[in-house]
């Protein structure tokens, strides 16, 4: 037992470089592109108002975690309540249309004009009805998170095994009963593909509406700071908001697999 006891160390070491050193190759663009930033704004001497250097932008994080982190919270808390709400609307309003072709055709054409209008034109409107606070903001995300909830999830319902419906009716089988044991599992996995695209959309949303809204969060941070031309401060929102957002879409990436792995 002795003798196994340092083998199985040196495995469990060896397994930690392996996942280190996969985590890097995978990095390795963003690790590029920083350096490059460093070499060029040291080379330019560019003022820090300019552009400042990414040490300075982590500096500004480490310095001040408190202010970034209550931003971030408010952010973090908005996106995932509007992709909670937008992708229940979006599987909701799907599941209608599967069951009626009246509310089909009168939908689906109210989800491609909410799809087709940019967020920057819908603002101003929910700001009437809502009011210039978090639940226009809200409202923002719950927009874009359903449109893909209900695109996919859409297709999905219809997406049956061949001759499955066929079997179903010929058994007797109620349009509810069919909806419950043949169409929402047929639509699980187009639905966890709907997941992963709106949850790294939901961040970028509520930041952006937060930005032009003027509430809290991340977005207004960015623009607060970008107002008294502190551009570490700024950068150091955007950095967090990518950082957040690429965690959300891993998230939601590695759900969209164990889905499919359990669904094949």
């Amino acid at each position: 037992m002795s003798e196994l006891q340092p083998l199985e160390g040196t495995g469990v070491r060896r397994n930690a470089v392996g996942s280190l050193l996969a985590s890097l190759k995978s990095l390795w663009g963003i690790l590029v592109i920083v350096l490059l930033w460093e070499f060029w704004v040291t080379a330019s001497q560019l003022n820090t108002i300019v552009m400042p250097r990414p040490l300075d932008v982590v500096s500004d994080i480490a310095t001040a975690p408190g202010i970034y982190f209550a931003s971030m919270a408010q952010t973090l808390l908005l996106a995932m309540a509007g992709l909670t709400l937008g992708m229940f609307v979006g599987t909701a309003l799907a599941i209608l249309t599967w069951l009626s072709r009246i509310l089909a055709g009168l939908l689906t054409p109210l989800g491609l004009i909410f799809a087709s209008v940019p967020v920057v034109a819908l603002i101003p409107v929910l700001a009437r009805i809502f009011g210039y606070d978090i639940r226009t903001v809200l409202a923002i995300v719950v927009i874009i998170s359903f449109f893909p909830a209900f695109v996919f999830t859409s297709a999905g319902l219809r997406a049956l095994p061949l001759g499955s419906d066929d079997l179903f009716r010929v058994l007797g089988a109620s349009t509810f009963r069919r909806l419950w044991f043949l169409a929402i599992p047929a639509a699980v996995p187009e639905w966890a593909v709907a997941l992963r695209l709106a949850a790294a959309n939901s961040i970028l949303a509520a930041m952006v509406a937060e930005f032009l809204m003027g509430t809290s969060g991340l977005g207004h941070l960015f623009h607060a700071a970008r107002a008294d031309l502190d551009m570490s401060r700024a950068l150091g929102a955007s950095a967090i908001a990518t950082v957040i957002s690429v965690v959300s879409f891993l998230a939601a990436s590695g759900f969209e697999k164990k889905v499919r792995q359990n669904w094949s």
